[in-house]
């Protein structure tokens, strides 16, 4: 499973991406669990976003979803956490 998460907004505007794919990894059941929970909770577009917000786009195999500070499910919070910090 491939899983992207693009990061847009925030006080300075700054972009930032990572990507994980969770072939060969021991952790694989878990991050496909979490991923199919972060997708089922987000929206087919872009929704709005607060002043200074973070706005966030979820791929996961060629399936893109839409979510934006403070709306994040707890699930969402959690896989964007965990790819921008252990994804390439």
């Amino acid at each position: 499973m491939r899983i992207q998460v693009r990061r847009t907004g925030g006080f300075a505007g700054v972009e930032r991406r990572a990507e994980v794919d969770t072939a060969g990894r021991p952790d694989a059941a878990e991050w496909h669990a979490l991923a199919e929970q972060a997708v089922a909770g987000g929206r087919s577009v872009p929704p709005a976003g607060v002043p200074d917000g973070f706005s966030y786009q979820i791929t996961v195999d060629g399936r893109t979803v839409y979510t934006a500070d403070p709306r994040l499910t707890q699930e969402q919070r959690r896989l964007i956490s965990r790819v921008l910090k252990e994804g390439a």
